[in-house]
């Protein structure tokens, strides 16, 4: 019986070594091919500097945005500005003017 007793040790030791490496395989390959791992950072990095840009312009429309309020605010209002939006949505024209139609910059 000192014979099986002893393989079943063996046995039982063998499977543990087993286990414990698979288990560190998955750890390794998750670590290098995981949606966190090595290989997965360099799309992360690009997707952070896409979405850095886009905030940044996000970020020059708001001011953009903010200038036109504040130019268009009721206590003080820009003349210059108030006579454009006027003459772009309204079409008003004097008789004397011609009106270019210029296409935006791209």
């Amino acid at each position: 019986m000192n014979g099986v007793a002893a393989r079943n040790g063996i046995v039982s030791e063998k499977l543990a070594r087993f286990g414990a490496l698979a288990i560190l395989l998955l750890l390794g390959g998750l670590a290098l091919a995981g949606p966190y791992g090595l290989l997965a950072w360099g799309e992360n990095v690009t997707l952070l500097e896409k979405r850095q840009h886009r905030i940044a312009e996000l970020r020059a429309e708001r001011d953009q945005l903010q200038n036109l309020v504040e130019r268009l605010n009721p206590d003080h209002v820009d003349p210059d500005l108030a006579t454009e939006l006027m003459r772009r949505n309204l079409n008003v024209a004097h008789p004397d003017e011609y009106v270019i139609e210029m296409q935006p910059p791209r």
